[in-house]
């Protein structure tokens, strides 16, 4: 096993949890409507010869080493189904569940906001603004500092920073 990346049948994987759908290429109306992030992404999916073809090489080779914010479950599987990375220092991975996060954080604190809001009902619409646009602008469909990479030059080549992301982008 390489890495964290294991292969099992799929009872084994949800071990009596649920089974939910990720959604891929959905409308922004739809990536807005589904409040909770880590349900759907903007990016569309490669052909499945492609998303398999990716999943076995790093079963056999690794993804690296797990991250609950910049390389987990989420993330394997956004890579295996579009083949996206982000190369950026400041980042939560690919996770929409993370962005989600970090959007609900940032509406929080988004205290310059406050001070346009004269109730509640204001605020309210404020944070709920500042948490979609913080979804939407992190998800790895719309992201600037996304590129996409061969699974061969991820595996040889995992310690991968700006610079080569840069040269790479250019390559393609």
């Amino acid at each position: 096993m390489a890495e964290g990346v294991i292969s099992s049948c799929l009872e084994c994987f949800l071990s009596g949890g649920d089974l939910y759908l990720f959604q891929y290429n959905v409308s922004p109306a739809t990536f807005l409507a589904k409040a909770r992030g880590g349900t759907c992404t903007l990016a569309k999916s490669d052909p499945p010869e492609d998303v398999l073809y990716r999943a076995e090489y790093l079963l056999e080779n690794g993804f690296g080493g797990y991250n609950i914010f910049k390389n987990n479950c989420e993330d394997f599987a956004i890579y295996c189904k579009t083949g996206l990375l982000i190369f950026t220092t400041v980042s939560v991975g690919r996770s929409g569940q993370a962005a989600s996060f970090l959007a609900a954080a940032s509406a929080i604190v988004s205290s310059p906001l406050r001070f346009l809001t004269t109730g509640f009902a204001g605020l309210t619409a404020v944070g709920c603004g500042v948490y979609c646009i913080s979804r939407v602008v992190s998800d790895i469909g719309v992201r600037r500092d996304v590129i996409k990479i061969p699974v061969e030059r991820l595996v040889s080549r995992s310690g991968l920073d700006e610079d080569a992301a840069a040269q790479t982008s250019k390559e393609e």
